[in-house]
């Protein structure tokens, strides 16, 4: 069964003007009925960093969580921000962006890779002490503008380290749009064949003309998770200057309509009349 993990969180991020809090409960409400998987809903990060997300806690305390089968991740980006996020019974899952790129892990949580590597091992043990799962996002899985290295084999090598300290979620993030199909391929049937007992997800970043093979790809070779956002809004605005949006959750929807058990297909209807005054108002 296909897993959609869709993601406000990732589309508000970088946008300017700050969304009303009022109108982010009003979204993520609308989401919380549709049957996803899982909200990436909000973060525990400086607001200095990422200033639209300064309302979380309130935004989270305005959810109604009552009638639905849908979990909540929160993105952290360190040990502190962790430590906030698991004092919330509703939230399930704590996001970690983990970059095998040098350059965009200095960027996205001022810390070197080996730095953050020791900081998922401390939030590794605040998720188990706390009855949370820690989700780590392989940033700049697929390559960098960066010149940084990159191979198959450093995102091999990075993920046996991080199931070392018993993470068993796993996304591989193309952060700025730059994946194949063959490097999609290659990476998800080797991963998935050599560590069954992790969960991967695809966290596929993506233009219009060549979101379906990426899709394709992915799921060909054995993975079931996967991140969207409605109508594709968003980015990591700590990537690039040009942005490559999110996987739209509509073509997620379009591509695994077979195989979405549960999916309110009425309420997603109301969520496409809220969310241009959430992204364009």
């Amino acid at each position: 069964m296909i897993k959609l993990i869709e993601c406000p969180r990732d589309a508000m991020q970088g946008i300017h003007d700050f969304i009303p809090t009022e109108l982010k409960i009003e979204y993520i409400n609308a989401l919380l009925k549709v049957g996803f998987d899982t909200l990436d809903f909000g973060s525990f990060v400086s607001a200095k960093a990422i200033p639209q997300l300064v309302d979380t806690k309130e935004v989270l305390a305005g959810l109604d969580l009552t009638d639905t089968r849908t979990k909540l991740l929160a993105i952290i980006a360190n040990t502190r921000g962790a430590e906030e996020a698991v004092k919330f019974e509703a939230i399930n899952y704590l996001g970690f962006p983990f970059s095998i790129s040098e350059t965009f892990q200095m960027r996205n949580t001022n810390a070197t890779i080996m730095q953050s590597l020791q900081t998922v091992e401390n939030i590794q043990k605040l998720c188990v002490e706390n009855k949370k799962e820690l989700v780590v996002y392989i940033s700049m899985g697929f390559g960098n503008p960066y010149n940084d290295p990159w191979s198959p084999q450093l995102v091999i090598d990075w993920v046996n380290r991080l199931q070392d300290l018993g993470i068993k979620i796993i996304s591989l993030s193309d952060t700025v749009g730059v994946a194949t199909p063959d490097s999609i391929s290659y990476l998800f049937s080797n991963l998935i064949t050599a560590l069954p007992t992790i969960e991967f997800g695809a966290h596929l970043h993506t233009h219009p003309h060549n979101w379906e093979e990426k899709i394709k790809a992915a799921h060909e070779n054995g993975c079931n998770r996967f991140d969207g956002a409605m109508r594709g809004y968003g980015g990591c605005p700590m990537a690039n200057d040009d942005l490559v949006g999110n996987m739209p959750t509509e073509n997620l929807i379009r591509h695994f309509k077979n195989d979405l058990p549960g999916l309110n297909l009425q309420a997603l209807e109301i969520v496409n009349k809220i969310v241009d005054k959430v992204f364009l108002s």
